[in-house]
């Protein structure tokens, strides 16, 4: 499986960006997906996440303000980012681990087997 993020940019506090995240390869739909993000000097985090079966995850600083989305059909997954803050500025990038239906869904980088590269998101003030 190859992950590609797309949709960042430069943008302005208050604005919207939606991010994509597209597969290559089969059994999309087998798979949760999660984002994560890195400012520069400080660790990576996740963002959100959505299982196989539709139940999504969000991070306690982007609740409220960011969606996750997955189209199968598409492969893709999105993460709809609104009133972007200064601080959410950071490179965002996808993940994809292969769950079964029961399985919880995982939160933790070390819990992801593909990664796509990142996708940059700056906020200007």
């Amino acid at each position: 499986v190859q992950l590609q993020a797309s949709g960042g940019g430069l943008v302005q506090a208050g604005d919207s960006l939606t991010l994509s995240c597209a597969a290559s390869g089969r059994s999309f739909s087998r798979f949760a997906v999660a984002w994560f993000r890195q400012a520069p000097g400080k660790e990576r985090e996740v963002v959100a996440a959505i299982h196989r079966n539709g139940a999504t995850y969000y991070s306690d600083p982007v609740k409220g303000r960011f969606t996750i989305s997955r189209d199968n059909d598409k492969k893709t997954v999105y993460l709809h980012v609104n009133s972007l803050q200064p601080g959410d500025a950071a490179v965002f990038s996808c993940a994809a681990k292969d769950v079964i239906l029961s399985a919880s869904l995982p939160t933790r980088a070390d819990d992801y087997v593909f990664w796509g590269q990142g996708t940059q998101v700056t906020v200007s003030s």
